[in-house]
């Protein structure tokens, strides 16, 4: 899917030439030509980046940047004058990720925007990926490796897997890993739960009955650890 872009900018020549040359590049670009609009756009919508001019009427592009970061990670990219220094910096300090300096190349900003993208991408794989020893598990494509060998699972048995390396070492009741499973309060014969962990074993052991990455909890459930 294409990204999804927001272009923030009152003067109508650069907002429009940006978001030409952005099309052009394959991504979605919607336009706001005041700050109140601009927020709101940002605050109703999913996007992957945001280009904001310092200088809106209705609302500055550091008041918009402010409130975005208050419930949003999005990369934040401002558009500054030349002699706008200390816009630039506080811009930074409130959360944007890079600005560019007015008048500037349409072939810089798009640059700009791609290695954005770029980093915004390698940040959500690593958060997708879990690391346990020898295991690893990546959230996003349903892939687990063990020792950089893949095998399959389950759902049930991936969903088991990913629950139990959200925190290694900890141990998790029996209980609780239903309700994961289950997605529900009702857990039905918790004996199920074992069936998943032996079935799972058999997979991440290289000895299932003596196991040393999945290890059972004496009276009350299971837990990863590294090995």
């Amino acid at each position: 899917m294409k990204p999804t872009l927001l272009v923030v900018d009152d003067e109508p020549a650069i907002r429009e030439s940006v978001a030409y040359v952005l099309s052009g590049e394959g991504y979605n670009v919607d336009e706001a030509s005041d700050g109140l609009t601009g927020l709101e756009l940002a605050q109703g919508r999913a996007y992957d980046l945001i280009i904001l001019d310092i200088m809106l009427p209705s609302l500055t592009g550091t008041e918009i940047c402010q409130r975005v970061r208050l419930e949003s990670d999005v990369p934040i990219l401002m558009l500054t004058a030349k002699d706008a220094e200390v816009h630039r910096v506080l811009g930074l300090e409130l959360g944007a990720d890079d600005y560019v300096t007015k008048p500037f190349s349409l072939v810089e900003l798009a640059s700009r925007v791609r290695a954005l993208l770029r980093r915004r991408e390698l940040d959500r794989s690593r958060d997708s990926l879990r690391r346990v020893g020898g295991l690893e598990i990546d959230l996003r494509r349903d892939q687990v490796t063990v020792e950089g060998t893949p095998i399959r699972l389950t759902p049930s048995e991936f969903r088991l897997l990913a629950l139990l390396a959200e925190e290694p070492g900890r141990e998790f009741t029996r209980r609780e890993i239903m309700q994961h499973l289950w997605k529900s309060e009702y857990v039905g014969d918790m004996r199920a739960c074992d069936v998943h962990v032996v079935g799972l074993r058999q997979k991440i052991e290289d000895e299932p009955t003596k196991p040393r990455r999945l290890l059972t909890v004496r009276g009350v459930g299971y837990k990863l650890v590294a090995a």
